[in-house]
């Protein structure tokens, strides 16, 4: 794109009064990324314009800033659910571990801090901390049918989204477990600060946590090799006790699409999230 091309689309941008409305989320999304992604050719071929590119980036932080503040306050109020449907209306295409603009939203409402330092080494099997795209988690929320009756446990839960997640949107009651303490105590912040009483967060090894109250069980492929079979072992056992499903998303649905006592009706993707119930239990 040219400079003049450039500047065009700034001024049409900077002309825009609807960006400011809360419903344009998506699109202020990609203004403020067109405007970082342009910044360094402005600074260099029309350095004035860099000034009215950042009070366009202002204008649009502000408005994101005010819709963010509407939606902690009608978190806190318990109206998350009928609220958030319209997330998933607007998801669009799922594929892909990519993030989008929908992930920019749910960072400015959960408010997730950096845990910062101190982090503990991980363990040999065990994988680097990736949070979940937001669109994923509103997707396994919708196809395995979490609901207020519900208990959802999230293996590997990092700063704590898709618990958080999962309660705003359905009102069930999610746990997080979670290997690093740092990011147990930075999940526990954001919950306190929303007024979810049905998340929680454990600092603990998968293969020690309990189970027994979970009836949906996520995994972002937090971990490989004879961890993750310790837990798919002990999973089956959950299986043979009550029906329950398992969601899976990246690398560890292939294998978790190999246990015997699991069936998907949908397809099993790397890309996508996969979600397997108990065999002889039905989709309903």
């Amino acid at each position: 794109m040219t400079a003049d091309r450039m500047l065009d689309r700034l001024d049409r941008l900077a002309r825009d009064a609807t960006l400011e409305a809360a419903e344009r989320w998506h699109a202020r999304a990609e203004a403020l990324d067109w405007i970082d992604r342009v910044w360094h050719v402005l600074a260099h071929e029309a350095p004035d314009a860099t000034v009215r590119a950042q009070a366009l980036r202002h204008r649009l932080e502000r408005a994101d800033d005010m819709l963010h503040r509407r939606l902690r306050a009608v978190v806190r109020a318990g109206y998350g659910p009928t609220v958030f449907q319209r997330w998933q209306q607007e998801t669009g295409l799922i594929d892909g571990e990519g993030y989008d603009a929908l992930d920019e939203l749910l960072a400015g409402v959960l408010q997730l801090a950096d845990p910062g330092p101190g982090s503990r080494p991980l363990e040999p099997e065990m994988v680097f901390y990736q949070p979940t795209p937001a669109r994923h988690a509103l997707d396994m929320l919708v196809r395995s049918r979490v609901g207020p009756r519900d208990v959802l446990v999230d293996l590997g839960s990092g700063l704590g989204h898709v618990p958080m997640l999962a309660s705003i949107c359905t009102g069930a009651r999610a746990i997080g477990v979670e290997w690093q303490p740092s990011h147990v105590e930075a999940a526990r912040r954001a919950a306190r600060r929303l007024k979810l009483e049905r998340v929680g967060f454990l600092a603990q090894d998968a293969r020690d946590a309990d189970l027994s109250r979970g009836t949906v069980f996520f995994l972002y492929t937090p971990f490989l090799g004879t961890v993750l079979r310790e837990v798919l072992d002990a999973l089956r056992l959950e299986g043979m006790r009550r029906p329950i499903r398992v969601c899976t998303f990246g690398p560890c649905t292939r294998i978790v699409g190999d246990e015997a006592w699991l069936h998907t009706d949908g397809p099993t993707t790397a890309d996508r999230v996969a979600v397997f119930r108990c065999v002889g239990q039905g989709s309903d």
